[in-house]
């Protein structure tokens, strides 16, 4: 007992130790998209949610017109029911406020502070936030019910593109390579083996490219906005919105509304395994990505959340993982030899360790 009181006081320190290190966000990640920095190609194709900005330090009490709008919004992603869409901020949106605040690893406030409103405009997947439970010690998220595919490991899962709903820009060719890479990263830490299929019909993972209302209940709504959705297992439906600027790569792509193809397929692959929305900013699961952004990059929490659905790579160990844990492209003082490097790989390694002797000690 006193042993694991001690590894506890070890781990609780450790992370009060992680957050007193990690640098204050450059404020311009969080300026990105507002509207004295977007180039006039975003500005003639704003998307519906850039409106938002103008709610900008409202709160309980608050008449604003057009707020009815930001409660249709919180009511796709789970956050609020159906029904009194009112310009009135009232305590049911302050609620929903703070829940997607608590969801989305946004200081808890009620208020839609600058932080959080810029959160709310960034593109984002169009599954719900609200699926399913957190567990308890991750912040990895599953599906109500925690659906997965039911075929014995190790499994095959085969996927194909659309013949008919695809896009002219990437080509095909580069458009089944990002896809293929993407595939790759899961199945690099599962027993799962992806191969893409000749016959569309027949394949378990269908992806196509579709504008507007295209019959799922899920209505794209052009350029940015919601980039793409995928559903539970094992429905296997993969939608991307047509309108995007798609890249597969960001330096040839110009546009400051590209969309990394790769990192938004790897998220939406996630869905399919059975993965709902992670609170940890860095992971692959969380529901945003800013225009321009590349994170395709499985983290810890991505890594736990699907081998707890389906186990390991026999060829991985988390021992050896390193890369998505330590982000130097994030913060100052992340990089090698930094503080926060420093402890990430501590802290990684301690995690690990207390991992394998809980297991030991239950088995």
């Amino acid at each position: 007992m006193a042993s694991s009181c001690s590894c506890i006081f070890s781990v609780s320190l450790l992370l009060l130790l992680v957050q007193s290190v990690s640098p204050a966000r450059d404020q311009s990640v969080y300026n990105t998209l507002s509207s004295n920095n977007v180039s006039g190609e975003v500005k003639r194709r704003a998307y519906r949610w850039h409106e938002f900005r103008r709610f900008r330090n409202a709160s309980r009490g608050s008449f604003i017109h057009g707020i009815s709008e930001l409660k249709k919004y919180f009511t796709r992603f789970g956050y609020l029911e159906n029904g009194n869409f009112t310009d009135v901020f009232d305590s049911e949106l302050e609620k929903a406020i703070r829940t997607y605040q608590r969801k989305l690893g946004i200081p808890v406030n009620g208020r839609l502070d600058l932080r959080t409103i810029t959160t709310v405009m960034s593109p984002r997947c169009g599954i719900a936030d609200i699926t399913g439970r957190i567990r308890p010690t991750e912040s990895y998220v599953y599906f109500a019910g925690k659906p997965r595919w039911g075929r014995s490991a190790p499994m095959t899962l085969t996927y194909a593109l659309s013949p008919k709903n695809s896009i002219d820009s990437p080509s095909r060719a580069d458009l089944r390579a990002a896809f293929e890479r993407a595939f790759a990263r899961w199945a690099s830490v599962t027993p799962i083996t992806f191969l893409e299929a000749s016959d569309y019909g027949f394949a378990d993972i269908k992806i196509g490219f579709y504008v507007g209302d295209h019959g799922d209940g899920e209505a794209f709504d052009g350029v940015l906005g919601v980039l793409a959705h995928a559903f539970s297992p094992e429905s296997g439906r993969f939608h991307l919105d047509a309108a995007e600027t798609w890249a597969v790569d960001l330096e040839a792509e110009k546009s400051e509304a590209a969309v990394d193809l790769e990192s938004v397929a790897t998220h939406e692959i996630g869905h399919l395994l059975g993965l709902a929305h992670s609170q940890v900013k860095e992971a692959v699961m969380y529901p945003n990505l800013r225009p321009r952004q590349k994170k395709a990059e499985l983290t810890v929490d991505d890594i736990r959340g699907v081998q707890a659905l389906y186990g390991s790579n026999p060829n991985f160990s988390l021992l050896g993982f390193s890369q998505s844990d330590i982000h130097s492209n994030h913060a100052a003082g992340a990089g090698a030899g930094g503080p926060l490097f420093i402890i990430r790989v501590f802290y990684l390694g301690l995690v690990t360790f207390l991992h394998s002797l809980f297991i030991h000690a239950s088995t």
